[in-house]
């Protein structure tokens, strides 16, 4: 049994970065190196030798290496949009559905915002829609408290499943006791194991969410609203609860059928066609528009360094002439649909896949003699598609190298603090991994989870989704919160006899739910609105939300592990 110097021991390098980020203001940046060197201090202590060090940190970089991929990708593409004025033509068009800003919250934010997530993720809705927001004249703080709130469901599965294909898939099959374990319980891989976690996921969040449009509609209305009521939130509950519907089954069903990659993608691409079809025919329409009080009337502090209204305006393609003509709607979307296309056949037409799996893989056997291994399959990860795509768009929208080198330079800057962050993050938490294997007992997250489960017991379900949040808060990341505690929360549901899969469903519900405050999302979002410094009144704002979801995500979990599902692994 550990001392209780080994459970401080193991827990020093996640005080550290909670101290450093959340005490100090740290960035993760300058936190998380600092929590890499404390990770060797205990796995000296440990017992670890420099070898076992080093291989458990060549491991912590190459899968926050396949983690970068996806994510460079992602952004890229989404720059890519922005420098072709997609992003504005797709904004028009749903300015021209309603000038109502409720119906505006529910097609941009929850809609538009899960779409954007699904497809890149790692903070990029927020840095969009709140922008697009602002465009069509919602006051900056609003826009930014709103797009925060709207694509919670989605961050689960964001980036194409980034955080559980790598959060949990490629961190698990580097455990030993937990892939033999899933193996032996009748799963034919981590992957198809991590599939069902995933379906869990799904339902907590289709079950919990179905008030997530509404929650982000009555935020706008009570705290923005000239009326300061949810009265006028109410109004627009019906129009909520159809787009959450249209969302939440293809959701669903993607989640069981196709796996954790595309459940938000593809549910926001239905919800969004099916809910602008049923508002264009008259349905779930408000009698009246809905507005902000006017401009005069706002307090400072609700706009920074950008007016409402304004636009980039680049909603165009060069024309024969030098001028600028409009491009077409169908255009503007193009790109996200054949990536949709491509994403869905890299990942279920068999020959392709057995292509992309041997080709262009990088692989690291045995490393340093220590047993490990991972590899990086270039063109496997949704990265290349990403790519591919953006490379398409160049000839589709005419880009010209000034745009093309822009949308460059954007995503470089953009992802260059990720990478230090995930590099030392994920090296972090390897080590803390590894220190078990590495000394033939308990690893430091083992330790801590018998911890937990000692001091928490059988109500600990009901803390696993604000474990997850937690994990987001300090992090930024549902990826680096699930690399974080994914290990931890199974440690816990097998200590105290609870469905594993269950436990770690709620983790990445969780996950999802800390992103509502995570620190560098909230100066992010702020900082493209032109308010930097009202981090506060955002984060006080959210935590309505963040309360709501973890509640209950909490209490579902309780129920499906000791009521409706106790039998699973």
């Amino acid at each position: 049994m550990a001392s209780a110097v080994d459970v401080l021991v193991a827990l020093l390098p996640l005080v550290v970065i909670a101290v450093l980020m959340v005490g100090l203001y740290w960035p993760a940046t300058r936190a998380m190196p600092v929590a890499w060197l404390v990770a060797i201090g205990a796995g000296v202590y440990w017992g670890m030798d420099a070898t076992w060090i080093a291989a458990s940190t060549a491991v912590g970089v190459i899968l926050a290496s396949n983690i970068l991929w996806i994510v460079f990708g992602a952004i890229l593409l989404l720059y890519t949009l922005k420098e072709t004025g997609a992003f504005d033509v797709i904004n028009h068009g749903f300015a021209g559905v309603s000038e109502d800003r409720r119906v505006q919250v529910v097609l941009l934010v929850f809609l538009m915002g899960s779409f954007i997530e699904g497809a890149a993720g790692f903070g990029t809705p927020a840095a969009i829609v709140g922008p697009l927001l602002v465009g069509l004249g919602f006051p900056p703080l609003a826009a930014v408290v709103i797009a925060l709130t709207g694509n919670l469901m989605a961050i689960t599965f964001g980036a194409v499943g980034t955080p559980l294909i790598i959060g949990m898939i490629d961190v698990f099959e580097t455990v030993g006791s937990i892939r033999e374990a899933v193996l032996g319980n009748g799963f034919g891989s981590i992957a198809a194991w991590v599939a069902e976690i995933g379906v869990f996921a799904a339902s907590m969040h289709a079950i919990v969410g179905v008030l997530l449009p509404f929650i982000g509609v009555a935020m706008m209305t009570r705290f923005f609203g000239e009326e300061k009521s949810i009265r006028p939130a109410l109004e627009v509950l019906p129009l909520t609860l159809f787009a959450w519907f249209s969302f939440a089954v293809p959701y669903l069903l993607t989640a069981y059928f196709l796996g954790p990659e595309f459940p938000g993608l593809i549910g926001s691409m239905i919800g969004l066609f099916v809910t602008v079809g049923v508002l264009k025919a008259g349905f779930f329409h408000p009698d009246e528009d809905w507005d902000f009080a006017p401009e005069s009337r706002w307090p400072d502090h609700w706009v920074g360094d950008i007016e409402p209204g304004e636009s980039s305006d680049r909603s165009g393609a060069v024309a024969a002439d030098g001028g600028h003509q409009r491009m077409s709607l169908w255009m503007a979307w193009l790109p996200y649909a054949l990536l949709a296309v491509l994403l869905v056949l890299t990942r279920v037409w068999d020959p392709l896949v057995d292509i992309l799996q041997s080709t262009l893989v990088i692989a690291f056997d045995d490393i340093l003699g220590t047993g490990l291994d991972d590899d990086i399959q270039l063109l496997y990860l949704p990265g290349a598609v990403f790519v591919f795509v953006h490379l398409l768009t160049i000839g589709l929208h005419r880009m010209s190298p000034r745009e093309v080198t822009n949308a460059w330079t954007e995503t470089i800057v953009k992802v260059t603090p990720a990478v230090i962050a995930l590099l030392f993050a994920v090296a972090t938490v390897q080590i803390m991994l590894q220190s078990g294997d590495a000394t033939g007992g308990d690893s430091m997250l083992i330790v801590l989870s018998d911890g937990m489960a000692d001091l928490a017991g059988g109500a600990y379900p009901f803390i696993a989704p604000w474990v997850g949040a937690f994990g987001a808060f300090l992090a930024g990341s549902n990826t680096v919160s699930d690399v974080l505690f994914g290990t931890f929360q199974y440690g816990v549901a097998d200590s105290i006899g609870t469905p594993r899969t269950i436990m770690l469903g709620s983790q990445a519900v969780g996950g999802a739910i800390g992103n509502l405050i995570a620190v560098h999302n909230v100066v992010a979002a702020l900082a493209v609105v032109g308010l930097v410094g009202e981090e506060g009144r955002v984060i006080r704002l959210e935590l309505i939300p963040l309360v709501y979801y973890a509640t209950f995500t909490g209490l579902l979990t309780l129920l499906f592990s000791y009521v409706l599902f106790p039998g699973v692994f």
